[in-house]
């Protein structure tokens, strides 16, 4: 099966930056391991306000992304409200997975 671009969309608690401390390292950790393993691409928070945030996965299904939200320290910890995974058609740029030819 092909690799396709996978979107996690995170929306967080209200006080998620302080809420989120305690849980911070085991986070990481857990986002340093799916990128060590190629499935995280890109990953962050969004900003003004920190409601939420993205991650980027390379997969051949959305299990991939979904099995990491269920694993996801913050997501454990009641920290994300809601997560969603969208498939993202990739077309322009160095990773794009559906280059279109010029």
């Amino acid at each position: 099966m092909a690799e396709k671009h996978f979107i996690l969309f995170y929306e967080a608690v209200d006080g998620y930056v302080e809420k989120r401390a305690p849980f911070r390292a085991a986070h990481l950790a857990y986002a340093r391991a799916a990128e060590a393993r190629g499935e995280l691409v890109l990953a962050g928070a969004f900003a003004d306000p920190v409601d939420g945030s993205a991650l980027v996965f390379k997969a051949s299904s959305p299990d991939v992304p979904r099995r990491f939200a269920e694993g996801d320290p913050y997501v454990r910890e009641g920290l994300i409200r809601r997560w969603h995974v969208r498939e993202w058609t990739t077309v322009i740029g160095a990773l794009a997975l559906n280059r279109i030819a010029p």
